[in-house]
């Protein structure tokens, strides 16, 4: 990827008609419009920090998820800050969250200040508040009073099989071998699909034979990753982006946000970090030490056999994620080497 595609595919993300801004504006009752600014940050929805006569607010247009989910999650935001939790509250229009205009929706946020951190820059008593605080998050979306069905069935997870992952890699081998000229990505990711490949032959045993999850499950974030939290004098002052709320196995976040937050630049996972973030989520909630085990093996193994990164770049040609292609090998190959390990950071927590 060069740094031009990159900026051309972030300033397409980014436009919006003075036209559609006033529409917009004038629907939320923003006032007058003193400055408008793109946020750069994330890959999926374009957001713009609006400063107006009714004060300063996030505003982003709906793209990721359908907007009868965007609603449901948005509506849930209002219980969760009455409850204290660190949120961003949305503007309704009526009892309304969501605008439309010309076929898309929008939505308007409370101004969070703050800034992203990598969990790794974190200190130990913050990681343990960080999991305190998804401890708190799951039961506060376990309440009646958010309106969310109560999960009468458990989530599967689907297991991909050696031969399917294996098959994925031979496919992006055979596009770039069909390249008329190979760029130092191509290059870079060719010999990774075949370290892929050596990975998935010498270590199918470990992953997980069946589709049923260990432990409870229930509503969740899905995203908690750095982009998704900001920090302020070491407390976190909103959770971002809850458009992947669903029900899932709370040992499954739990082992997310900890690989999300906790992965440094060399491709390690911090387990000093992890088992204290860990522990700071177990002072809220229970879980037991065979759900985190299990949900260690099977995020793993999703990783192992997942190429979205391949299929951004070379299906969509959307580049953003170029980044993450190679940090997320870098993991694997140290992970695949110490699962044991890793588990073991979990349940110590």
């Amino acid at each position: 990827m060069t740094d031009e595609t990159s900026a051309v595919q972030q300033a397409a993300r980014g436009r919006i008609t003075k036209s559609e801004l006033a529409r917009i504006t004038e629907r939320f009752g923003l006032g007058e419009i003193r400055h408008v600014a793109f946020i750069a940050e994330g890959m999926m929805n374009p957001n713009w920090r609006l400063e107006t006569g009714r004060g300063v607010f996030a505003l982003k247009q709906i793209v990721d998820v359908t907007l009868s989910k965007a609603r449901r999650s948005l509506q849930v935001l209002g219980v969760l800050g009455a409850e204290g939790l660190p949120v961003c509250v949305p503007r309704l229009v009526d009892t309304d969250p969501v605008v439309e205009i010309d076929e898309r929706g929008y939505c308007l946020l409370e101004w969070a200040n703050g800034a992203h951190r990598q969990g790794t820059s974190l200190n130990l008593s913050e990681t343990r508040d960080l999991g305190e605080l998804v401890g708190r998050i799951h039961l506060v979306l376990a309440s009646p009073a958010t309106g969310l069905d109560r999960p009468t069935v458990a989530p599967r997870a689907k297991v991909t099989t050696p031969k399917a992952a294996l098959e994925d890699a031979e496919r992006f081998l055979d596009v770039i071998k069909s390249l008329d000229e190979a760029g130092p990505f191509d290059v870079d990711t060719r010999h990774r699909l075949e370290r892929r490949k050596v990975l998935i032959n010498t270590r199918a045993e470990r992953r997980p034979m069946d589709e049923v999850p260990i432990g409870p499950a229930g509503w969740t974030h899905g995203d908690l990753q750095p982009f998704n939290l900001l920090w302020h004098d070491g407390e976190i002052t909103a959770v971002l982006d809850w458009d992947r709320l669903a029900v899932r196995p709370y040992a499954e976040e739990v082992v997310r946000t900890a690989q999300v937050q906790f992965t440094n630049d060399e491709g390690c996972l911090d387990l000093r970090r992890i088992s204290a973030f860990v522990a700071g989520y177990r002072s809220i909630v229970t879980i037991t030490d065979e759900a985190l085990a299990d949900a260690v093996r099977r995020l793993w193994w999703k990783r192992m056999t997942d190429f979205w990164q391949l299929q951004w770049h070379y299906d969509k040609g959307d580049h953003g994620p170029d980044a993450l292609w190679a940090s997320g090998e870098r993991l694997l190959d140290w992970w695949s080497e110490r699962l044991d390990e890793v588990v073991d950071a979990f349940q110590a927590g």
